[in-house]
């Protein structure tokens, strides 16, 4: 399911690596990967969530 999503990475994000994670949403859930190695698995939470996570950093 992952690999239909439409992934963005983080503005704060360089072209030089570093710690980046990729983020995409559907209806339901907040996908979120590794931008370095997207081969590995992606983990999902509720929006509800996500939104939580984003307002504590």
């Amino acid at each position: 399911m992952s690999t239909d999503l439409d992934w963005f990475k983080s503005s704060y994000s360089s072209e030089q690596g570093g710690d980046c994670v990729e983020v995409a949403s559907s209806p339901d859930s907040v996908h979120v990967r590794d931008s370095k190695d997207t081969a590995l698995p992606s983990f999902s939470v509720s929006p509800d969530a996500w939104g939580a996570f984003i307002d504590a950093v």
